[in-house]
């Protein structure tokens, strides 16, 4: 099933967004994860984009604690979120991935999308990863990687794609810190 790349980002996974690092994922943990990530882009955690990106994330998290079998308000125990996770990426298909992950990701170009065209530039795509915590330095050369298109802004569908990508182990680019 998983590879040692793949299951090693997932438990980075895990462990980034266990924020009280408790061994357990809740949803205040998700919470968290979406406030902090609109904070690092300028915004208050009331504004509609905020709102939006924390929608997405309980989203997701009762998408995993359903698939787990766990409560709604969960929590997932590492086990739990590694067996799912692990399913989505390698069992559920791209539909399921991207059904599941979507809206995170959408609700982050929302953060980042300055010029509200449904893409994200060089630029924006640089704000992204400073906005997720990750280092921007290479943010030129992880552009070119993610843009499989080659036309210069990144769509919703080549994001997911770069994310399912990563967690396959077939590419060094994480979008979700």
């Amino acid at each position: 099933m998983a590879t040692a790349v793949a299951n090693e980002r997932l438990l980075k996974r895990f462990q980034k967004w266990d924020s009280d690092g408790n061994g357990i994922l809740e949803w205040q943990d998700f919470e968290q994860e979406a406030g902090k990530i609109a904070q690092n882009f300028g915004k208050r955690t009331d504004s509609a984009e905020a709102r939006a990106l924390r929608e997405a994330f309980r989203s997701l998290f009762d998408h995993l604690t359903q698939a787990a079998g766990a409560p709604s308000n969960g929590p997932l125990t590492q086990d739990q979120f590694l067996r799912v996770t692990e399913s989505l990426i390698f069992e559920g298909g791209e539909a399921d991935f991207n059904r599941a992950l979507g809206p995170v990701v959408k609700g982050i170009i929302g953060l980042c999308d300055k010029n509200a065209d449904g893409q994200i530039n060089a630029g924006e795509f640089e704000a992204w990863l400073g906005g997720i915590g990750v280092d921007r330095s290479k943010a030129q050369e992880a552009f070119r990687k993610v843009d499989t298109n080659d036309d210069g802004e990144l769509s919703l569908d080549e994001l997911l794609a770069a994310v399912r990508k990563y967690h396959f182990g077939q590419l060094d680019v994480e979008l979700l810190g």
